[in-house]
């Protein structure tokens, strides 16, 4: 039983009839573009066909009740009386509603039954498809407008104001606006999108080191923080705004660490733009080194990867099917993603799977995936 299956079955269960409406929100991976987002930079993530589902019908009541099949308690909460839950879905929920109701918007309560298969704390944003779903379930009951960047904006203000997770826009705005097909050129500054095609003749695979990050949210703020030092060295809002030449030209002064934090957002921005190109022009073998480029950059100059990650990207860059290999999301632990040549993908996967349980105390998970629409109405 899929999901859609099971959030449908379960809803006729618990309440007695068929849902009116049925909605859906991506997971995401991100090809190429790490850390870039909260600078301002260029991303190029595509939505999963890891998603979070809900069935749902209104209730014309202030009354929000959601049970999920992933946790034991249900959410339940009255619209405008927003309590805090720390590290549970209700908070995000309760973002999710308190933000558009911030942003003017008239709400009234649903019930709902949800179900994701984004495996949590992997780096491929469980978060993100929650409150896209979430989002997509109010709009829908209260015939909403849709406006991919917009409730794209009010998701991240959910998780930046009220969980209170400082995240860049990257993650809210794939599963709000992907595309079957297509990767997104994002630019997090002016939110500008572009479609673009992933090579013919190749599948994207998520490999899962099943190690899960720690102590990610300091590591996080003090990437941040590094990266603000050094758009101040350079005189500039953000680190976008410094070119190539600029950095080689204006780093001396630079404290080392703080100076190989701005050249890998500096690098990864131009591979994102070079890396549009190769997609233009069909060509996995150019996107494939840019990938490899970048996870080098992020292992040395950025320090966010781990053993598991290295040996995983090191396997799946060794294999004749891959094109390229790098690690995805925050870092620390998580997922790696490969392009590989489609019809030699199940000798990719089971060699990588094998040499990955010879090198390391895991076994890998791994997703062959392929690019799905953004947040979405299916009934």
């Amino acid at each position: 039983m899929d999901l859609q299956e099971q959030v449908i079955s379960t809803f006729e269960e618990k309440f007695g009839e068929a849902p009116t409406h049925i909605v859906r929100a991506p997971g995401r991976v991100n090809l190429i573009g790490e850390h870039t987002d909260y600078n301002d930079g260029f991303v190029l993530p595509m939505a999963i066909n890891r998603d979070m589902w809900i069935a749902l019908r209104p209730t014309n009541t202030p009354s929000v009740t959601v049970h999920s099949l992933d946790f034991d308690d249900p959410v339940r909460f009255s619209l405008g009386d927003y309590a805090k839950e720390p590290d549970t879905p209700a908070d995000y929920v309760k973002g999710v509603a308190w933000a558009l109701q911030q942003e003017g918007y008239n709400l009234s309560g649903w019930q709902g039954v949800m179900k994701g298969n984004v495996p949590i704390g992997a780096g491929l944003s469980s978060s993100a498809a929650l409150e896209l779903a979430i989002a997509r379930a109010f709009a829908t009951v209260n015939h909403l407008e849709w406006d991919a960047a917009k409730m794209a904006l009010l998701c991240q203000k959910a998780e930046n104001q009220w969980v209170g997770v400082n995240s860049g826009i990257m993650d809210q705005m794939i599963s709000a606006a992907g595309d079957a097909g297509h990767a997104l050129l994002i630019d997090c500054r002016s939110l500008e999108t572009q479609l673009l095609p992933v090579p013919e003749g190749t599948v994207v695979v998520i490999l899962d080191t099943n190690t899960r990050r720690e102590l990610v949210t300091s590591a996080y703020n003090e990437r941040r923080q590094q990266c603000e030092d050094a758009a101040k060295h350079f005189g500039v809002e953000k680190l976008r705004d410094v070119s190539l030449d600029q950095f080689v030209s204006e780093k001396d002064g630079l404290d080392d660490v703080i100076m190989r934090r701005a050249r890998h957002i500096v690098t990864e921005n131009a591979r994102v733009l070079y890396a549009k190109e190769a997609m233009l022009k069909d060509d996995a073998v150019e996107f494939g080194k840019l990938m490899n480029a970048s996870h080098e950059s992020m292992r040395d100059d950025f320090e966010i990867t781990n053993d598991a990650l290295n040996i995983i990207v090191e396997l799946a860059q060794a294999h004749p099917a891959s094109f390229g290999a790098r690690m995805t999301g925050g870092g620390f632990g998580g997922c790696a993603v490969a392009l590989v040549k489609a019809d030699e993908v199940s000798d990719f996967t089971e060699s990588v799977s094998k040499d990955y349980a010879e090198k390391t105390p895991q076994t890998a998970s791994i997703y062959v995936t392929e690019p799905t629409n953004g947040a979405e109405v299916i009934k």
